[in-house]
């Protein structure tokens, strides 16, 4: 029988959750998914599907915590609407057909949990983040812990580091998995290494947890005086664009406007990451993957990332790439100086990097993500 998954999400906006869903349901897998998540806002995450998924746009998108706010009325606010997105949820024609209901971050997961006891369909939580207040959060902390792990029949992490924070609170029926998020990986054959660094940059969402800032200081305090560029690749999201407004303030004030690029939003990862010569992963606090370094791996480039969480699972520090201290600019800006005076380095981390073990396709981590839906579907 061919496994049928209702992948559940709480938004249609542009997200690393929500791009990583839409190239797995695009790769080509032997089973019949279907998508329930709300109609977009703004920008649609979830346009162009293939036809042979089916897609029920239900339920109101859920606010961030940004717009709700962290109030009472603002928690009264979220309740409520995860109450609306359950009704839809339960209420829908294809996860009353499924096999299994997939949620697909942990916000659309306290609510799937909740259908799955109402339709009795085992529930299979994506684990995209560090399940700890510091990352989502003090309420959605606790609502994972309470009620959504420990009623799990299975549990997807992105990484060892996200599997770690959820393993405690879960059943000794769940099964668990790491599987790496699809990031467009194209394997290539050689990198290709200019003779010398003229662009730096970051591909990431513009928010203040991925650390803009901190490489902003860093390459001023690497190249005080250089024709050196700093490329910011992607958009404010999520009530973040005060904090792009910051980040152009400071890039003035320090004296690095003319050399600093915010380019938006881009739909070509691939292109962008070939327009660099160094590409960086600087979150603030420990990032649970980073799906920006696997690309940046798969891309051959000589690639940095601060020393905790999911990017160090993949990086090893002077063998496929550097590794800096978290939070610590001069610590950066040292690494960048390396690469940039250093053209055999950049040219063996960059060989290195192509051989990264575990790096996969999105049809690779599609197929595995088919297999082990099946055991959860066979266990339950």
């Amino acid at each position: 029988m061919t496994l049928r998954p209702v992948f559940i999400d709480h938004t249609s906006e542009r997200g690393g959750a929500e791009l990583a869903l839409r190239r797995m349901l695009s790769a080509p897998a032997d089973w019949h998914p279907a998508l329930v998540c709300p109609p977009a806002r703004e920008t649609d995450a979830y346009a162009g599907l293939p036809s042979t998924v089916a897609v029920e746009r239900r339920g109101p998108a859920q606010r961030s915590r940004v717009d709700s706010g962290s109030t009472a009325i603002g928690a009264a606010r979220l309740a409520f609407g995860m109450l609306r997105s359950l009704i839809a949820v339960v209420r829908s024609p294809s996860v009353r057909r499924a096999d299994v209901l997939v949620a697909n971050t942990s916000r659309s997961s306290v609510y799937a949990a909740v259908a799955g006891l109402i339709t009795r369909k085992p529930v299979v939580v994506h684990i995209r983040d560090l399940v700890q207040p510091e990352a989502i959060g003090g309420l959605a902390t606790t609502l994972l812990r309470r009620i959504v792990l420990p009623r799990a029949a299975g549990i997807v992490a992105n990484s060892r580091a996200s599997l770690a924070t959820v393993t405690p609170f879960l059943s000794g029926r769940c099964l668990t998995e790491v599987i790496p998020s699809p990031s467009g990986l194209q394997r290539r054959s050689a990198p290709e290494i200019r003779d010398r660094v003229t662009r730096v940059g970051l591909v990431a969402r513009i928010d203040p947890w991925k650390g803009q800032d901190l490489l902003l200081r860093a390459f001023v305090e690497a190249f005080p005086v250089s024709t050196i560029q700093l490329v910011f690749f992607g958009a404010a999201a999520f009530g973040t664009d005060d904090y792009l407004a910051r980040l152009r303030a400071l890039a003035k004030e320090i004296g690095a406007e003319d050399r600093v690029t915010f380019a938006g939003h881009v739909d070509d990862v691939t292109d962008a990451i070939d327009q660099l010569d160094v590409c960086v992963q600087c979150s603030v606090r420990p990032e649970p993957l980073g799906q920006n370094v696997l690309q940046y791996l798969a891309a051959g480039k000589p690639t940095i990332v601060a020393d905790e969480g999911g990017p160090v699972e993949w990086v090893r520090d002077n063998e496929n790439g550097l590794v800096f201290r978290a939070r610590d600019a001069s610590s950066l800006a040292s690494c960048l100086r390396r690469l940039a005076e250093e053209h055999e380095l950049r040219e063996r981390l960059a060989v290195a990097a192509l051989s990264t073990p575990g790096l996969s396709t999105d049809a690779e981590v599609t197929a595995r993500m088919g297999s082990f839906l099946t055991r959860v579907v066979e266990a339950a």
